[in-house]
């Protein structure tokens, strides 16, 4: 009878429709309803997009209220807030409308300045652009959306907390707001500029009503004000019937200044009508009624976690100049970005702070900390970055990536500050569980250098209890150990092994297999990375320029040309065919020759004469010519008019340009019946004129592969591949430094894992870590309680537990 009772044809044929609709509808009715649930998360969203896309001082007041008043209300925004959203959204849209006409000065020149980020209509927002109010529109349909949403479920004109206690009395000292707490809009409509107009009439014998709030609004408090001044002027006219002349004289003396008095008031009551407001918002805010205790500092570390990788690998967006690709780069040349490094800082002060306010359990510090990073990041991302930058807000993708992220940090944040901190803070947010996942992530975090230690540190600084900081350390690292034993045990009870069996092959080979490969590839990993990074990553660094200089016995060079340019060229595929059939019967050429492609050869051309005169004093030419005429000399000359001389084996044809800056002769392919010293002719040069006489020395290669019918020199030029800029501050270690720190590094880590484990049996070895995990985790509890003397006791307790290897033993075995 009941299932009769409550039982609707209607409604069971809505459920089998909907049931029986296709996946793809159902998904998008339930992506529907999820937008209905979060319509306000939506509004923020386009808010915080718009304000992105446009960066300007007339979008930025939105997302400022949204951080610092919508999320901040309790238990949701008010309807002022919607409101005011609504409004200024309109009227900001008119405001550009109006601005988009031509004949204001600062929209003739619109190419010119559109990328200016400090021109000031680009700062005020009200610059000449295409789609200049398309995201204000989908701002103004997503709060329209959520005021219909408000409006469905009847949460849009809900009466607001305090009318009830509209007919109490208030005064002046109630201002003070000491007395009680009360809301905003309650301490709005106490205040009471009459209560300065009442002071006026004390002399006179009549009673005074008391004066009740009516309302809030200035209508009503100007309409309590005239009928109160017309009370007011009735009971003058009675007075002035029964007074003398100078009674009557200092009465209006004493109306004059209650009239400036009642100026004062008024500018005060206008002052007091924005601030008593918002210091009643966040007076409740940090003591509210009720506290719905919630922890959401594991997400805001993440969002700062996230902040801080995308600035390390995009911190060229913070600079003036983004040449630089990546942080890499930059550190293979010893050098740290200002930006980069004031930007660290920052991110990383900001994260010390959060964690100290989350440990002292403080919403009042988190509070104001919320307001100052609101504004000092909003006014450093769009007011300070752009000049820094030289480039507007709107144009660095990194930067709003950023801000994107430091918006969900202040939305939880908000969060944070709205339910209140959590009473009791135990343990570390992996250790909740006991599983593979938790026991990896935990370890992976203990790995982090320095991350360990520094959290610890700061756990001991702000909090407290009664341990030294060694002894803390060591609860911490007693916690850490017992936790992962406890993880072990749990793995081992969900795939229990029975007794007498060996290991499977998937085990064996699975985890065994995994590390063997890991270490092998540990111990070549420097040959490895040696070979590939320039055979397969490796670069072609051409030469730009080759210079030939020759000196004869000391004295002024004869000879100096370089080439550059249209001289340098690349081999043909014939000519490189040419040179590798040459030397087909040379094993030690052709394996030379293996490593280098055509892409890596250049050939240079140096013109034959001379790029300057030969500028020599007569008693060293002298000398010269008396040493060029000696017989017993190492070389053969030959004397005309000109002095001629042929000179063998000097002159390398093949030449290795290396990664390093000393560039030397190939000697596989300059020795034996393939010998390629090429033999040059030198020639002085003497030229005859009204001028006088100018010599200079012309060179000439007698074999060349290049045939040329000008004086000329040929040189090949084989160059090494060299390692991508990325990757130089690893390569440039060479193959020893790599070894020495990437190998032996890892190898002494490793080698923690397989030594010393006969010392760690007697911790290692604990069948149930129960009894001690609780233990730990009382002296978590009494600490966050306040029991210091309890904490001293149970840390003893724990201590000789460590100390005594038969009660360790007694502690730790199985439940029976």
């Amino acid at each position: 009878l009941p299932h009769r009772m409550f039982h609707d044809d209607e409604l069971e044929e809505s459920e089998k429709f909907y049931v029986g609709q296709p996946r793809v509808l159902l998904l998008i009715y339930a992506l529907y309803n999820t937008l209905v649930a979060r319509s306000e998360m939506v509004c923020y969203f386009v808010i915080i997009l718009n304000h992105m896309i446009s960066a300007s001082m007339i979008t930025l007041v939105l997302p400022i209220l949204i951080f610092l008043w919508a999320m901040l209300s309790v238990p949701r925004p008010s309807k002022r807030f919607w409101m005011t959203a609504i409004v200024y959204t309109e009227v900001a849209i008119v405001i550009k409308y109006f601005f988009q006409f031509g004949f204001f000065p600062w929209n003739k020149h619109v190419d010119y300045t559109k990328d200016k980020p400090y021109h000031p209509p680009n700062i005020i927002g009200i610059e000449k652009k295409e789609g200049y109010v398309h995201y204000d529109l989908v701002q103004l349909l997503a709060l329209f959306f959520h005021r219909s949403i408000l409006k469905c479920h009847g949460l849009w004109d809900e009466d607001e907390k305090g009318d009830s206690s509209s007919n109490k009395e208030d005064t002046d000292d109630e201002l003070s707001l000491t007395g009680g707490r009360r809301d905003s809009s309650a301490s709005l409509k106490s205040v009471n500029l009459a209560a300065s107009v009442e002071s006026i009439h004390v002399h006179f014998p009549e009673q005074q009503t008391a004066i009740r709030r009516k309302s809030s609004s200035s209508i009503s408090q100007l309409s309590h004000r005239s009928s109160f001044s017309s009370h007011r002027s009735k009971r003058g006219k009675y007075v002035f019937k029964n007074i003398n002349p100078t009674t009557l004289s200092l009465y209006f003396l004493h109306c004059k200044l209650c009239v400036i008095k009642s100026y004062c008031g008024l500018c005060r009551f206008r002052t007091l009508q924005v601030y008593v407001p918002i210091r009643q918002f966040f007076y409740n805010l940090i003591h509210p009624d009720y506290s719905a205790v919630t922890d959401v500092y594991v997400l805001m570390f993440l969002a700062d976690t996230v902040d801080f990788i995308i600035i390390v690998f995009g911190f060229w967006a913070f600079g003036k100049h983004s040449a630089a690709a990546d942080i890499t780069s930059s550190l293979s040349e010893d050098q740290v970005p200002e930006a980069f490094l004031v930007m660290v800082l920052i991110q990383f002060g900001t994260m010390v702070v959060d964690r100290a306010l989350y440990l002292k359990k403080t919403v009042m510090g988190k509070v104001i900390f919320q307001v100052i990073l609101v504004f000092g990041i909003h006014f450093w991302m769009f007011f300070i970055l752009p000049g820094v930058t030289e480039r507007k807000f709107s144009q660095n993708t990194v930067a709003q990536l950023w801000y994107f992220v430091k918006c969900v940090y202040f939305g939880l944040s908000a969060y944070q500050i709205r339910c209140g901190y959590p009473t009791r803070v135990l343990g570390n947010f992996l250790t909740k569980s006991y599983n593979y996942v938790n026991l990896f992530l935990f370890q992976g975090f203990r790995l982090v250098p320095f991350l360990t230690e520094l959290r610890a540190v700061m756990d001991w600084v702000w909090t407290d209890t009664t341990l030294s900081l060694s002894s803390w350390i060591c609860v911490e690292d007693i916690y850490a150990h017992i936790f992962i034993l406890k993880c072990w045990r749990e793995s081992e009870k969900r795939y229990p092994q029975p007794r007498g069996q060996k290991k499977k092959k998937v085990v064996k080979y699975g985890m065994g297999g995994m590390i063997i490969v890991l270490l092998i590839c540990i111990v070549w990993f420097p040959l490895l990375f040696m070979s590939l990074i320039k055979s397969v990553a490796g670069i072609t660094n051409k030469p730009l320029d080759v210079s030939i200089t020759i000196t004869l016995g000391g004295y002024q060079p004869i000879f100096t040309m370089s080439a550059q340019q249209n001289q340098l060229k690349d081999l043909e595929p014939h000519e490189f065919n040419d040179i590798l059939k040459s030397y087909r019967g040379n094993t030690a050429a052709l394996q030379f020759l293996e490593g280098y492609g055509r892409e890596d050869i250049t050939r240079a051309d140096l013109e034959g004469n001379s790029n300057s005169l030969w500028t020599i004093s007569p008693p060293s030419r002298q000398k010269m010519i008396q040493g060029l005429k000696d017989i017993s000399a190492d070389f053969r000359v030959v004397i005309s008019w000109t002095i001629q001389r042929t000179l063998e084996e000097v002159y390398p044809y093949y030449i290795k340009a290396p990664s390093d800056s000393l560039a030397k002769p190939i000697k596989q392919l300059l020795t034996g019946m393939y010998c390629k010293w090429e033999n040059i002719t030198v020639s002085l040069v003497k030229n005859e004129s009204k001028d006088g006489v100018r010599e200079w020395w012309v060179l000439d290669q007698l074999g060349k592969r290049h045939k040329t019918s000008q004086e000329s020199l040929e040189l090949y030029i084989f160059s090494d591949k060299v390692s991508p800029p990325s990757l130089g501050f690893l390569a440039g270690y060479g193959i020893m430094g790599l070894y020495a720190s990437v190998v032996l590094v890892i190898g002494k880590f490793v080698r923690e894992f397989f030594s010393g484990i006969s010392h760690s049996i007697m911790f290692e070895e604990l069948p149930n870590v129960d009894r001690i995990l609780k233990l730990c985790t009382d002296i978590f509890l009494v600490r966050e309680t306040g029991e210091l003397e309890l904490e001293e006791d149970l840390y003893a307790k724990l201590i000789f537990l460590y100390r005594s290897p038969e009660t360790m033993i007694k502690w730790t075995r199985e439940k029976t």
